[in-house]
């Protein structure tokens, strides 16, 4: 038998070790903490929507979208041609298989056709940096399951495999990285026509098996392999977060991922998680809220109307313009968003001159006008109605007035800004200040400058820049 003082020395040995096993368990489990040495994330909502986002993406407004993939190579209908023409047989996408392949023509046979023979990843970054962008988001995978890099549970219907023999992913990251610019991967979690999907599908998604096969190991590979600074994920609505397991895959992106501090995602991770759970909020795609979110969101939005991935047979009157583009970027930001505009290159990866020219037409607009754009926050008032639609930003005590259209006589008069005796008045884009009264009616009067259109900085959409008011 042991002696009292035996007993006491092992009690106490027990309890030491029983402390430091808790303490371990409890540092692998984490705790919700919004910040702060040491925090780490659970696998659950609160926990996982308390941390905070990352202060880049708020700063950077503007960003450009890509779809690409092997969708590129029909180029017809919209990016979803697969589904529209294996999934629901829909009689046009029949009809238009027939008329221009041959009889027994599969999906996978478009494959060695996306070629991306003329892709430069270095042009293609040149234009995003003229447009202004600050983040650049690339499909890795769309539902269609092609990976556009050589991802290893991807088996012959990835990019280094099957068509380009190129890892497009890598290329395009190091480019735009080369620019400052932040680098993003859109990743879809379902694929419409893989086996182990249906198979889960079928099975009520009581089983995992296309996420433990496919979906997770393909996620963290894109972590480990590309250190994103955004995951743009989609393909969610069919089932739930815990089907897909987000949030322990947000858990470790969080806490252990190279990634961790830095990373920004989205909201749709699952059934009922879109405007609700996540990093900022997309809500639905062309999302466009009425008032100011009470959370970070994000609208992306398209340059052809009708598709995100590049269609042959697309006209002008499918093309968003320039007025309509850069009003819903002004708009967006105003209420606190960021804009995400798409394009879709080509099979052979070619960024289309129409496309080009939208992106460029954005990055001349902001050249004179970013100063009230990127790293802006919402004024106290978003909108303002009057002869024209007047959208307002601010930073710290400066706010700047966008007006769309110009005002009849070249007067614009704002009723929001309280003048005090030291308020000054500019135009982005225009050096001398700008005179100005007030009026117990119409409120501040602006006089803006009397010049011929061409002679203005900018076509239309100008910023009147005022400092010194409430």
């Amino acid at each position: 038998m042991r002696s009292p003082e035996m007993k006491s020395r092992v009690g106490g040995a027990r309890l030491l070790l029983l402390l430091l096993v808790l303490g371990e368990a409890a540092s692998a489990l984490g705790t919700a903490c919004p910040a702060g040495p040491g925090c780490r994330y659970t696998p659950d909502w609160p926990s996982l929507d308390s941390r905070p986002l990352p202060g880049w993406f708020d700063e950077a407004k503007f960003g450009v979208f890509l779809h690409w993939g092997v969708f590129s190579v029909p180029a017809w209908g919209s990016e979803w041609f697969w589904w529209h023409w294996k999934g629901e047989r829909r009689p046009p996408y029949e009809r238009f298989m027939s008329d221009n392949y041959p009889p027994g023509f599969s999906y996978a046979d478009f494959g060695p056709q996306f070629t991306t023979r003329f892709f430069h990843p270095d042009s293609w970054a040149d234009l995003f940096q003229a447009a202004g962008a600050k983040y650049v988001v690339l499909t890795t995978k769309h539902h269609e399951g092609y990976t556009n890099w050589p991802s290893p549970v991807s088996w012959n219907w990835n990019s280094q495999d099957v068509g380009p023999h190129r890892d497009l992913v890598g290329e395009l990251g190091a480019a735009i990285r080369k620019r400052n610019i932040r680098y993003g991967l859109y990743h879809s979690l379902l694929e419409w026509f893989h086996p182990l999907y249906l198979l889960d599908k079928k099975n009520g998604f009581k089983t995992q098996h296309f996420v433990s096969a496919k979906t997770m190991p393909e996620l963290y590979d894109l972590v480990n392999r590309y250190k994103p600074d955004l995951i743009w994920s989609d393909g969610d609505w069919e089932s739930s977060d815990t089907y897909w397991n987000s949030t322990y895959f947000l858990s470790w992106l969080y806490n252990d991922s190279p990634v961790k501090d830095e990373v920004v995602v989205n909201d749709r991770w699952g059934q009922n998680c879109s405007c609700h759970h996540g990093g900022y909020y997309n809500c639905q795609d062309k999302f466009k809220p009425k008032t100011l979110p009470d959370h970070k969101w994000e609208m992306c939005s398209t340059v052809d109307k009708h598709s995100w991935g590049y269609r042959r047979d697309m006209v002008m009157a499918d093309i968003a313009s320039e007025f309509e583009i850069i009003s819903e970027l002004v708009q967006t930001v105003s209420l606190g968003g960021n804009y995400l505009l798409n394009i879709g290159p080509t099979k052979d990866g070619l960024i289309v001159p129409i496309f080009q020219e939208r992106l460029l037409a954005v990055g001349k607009w902001l050249s004179i006008n970013g100063e009230a754009i990127y790293a802006s926050k919402p004024w106290r008032v978003q909108l303002e109605k009057n002869t024209t639609f007047v959208w307002y930003t601010s930073k710290g005590s400066t706010v700047y007035a966008i007006f769309l259209d110009w005002p009849e006589k070249g007067v614009l008069s704002l009723k929001s800004p309280i003048t005090t005796s030291a308020t000054q008045i500019m135009m982005l884009g225009i050096q001398k200040d700008l005179k100005w009264s007030t009026d117990p009616v119409k409120g501040l009067l602006i006089s803006l400058p009397q010049l011929l259109p061409s002679a203005l900085p900018v076509e239309f959409a100008w910023t009147v820049k005022l400092t010194g008011v409430k």
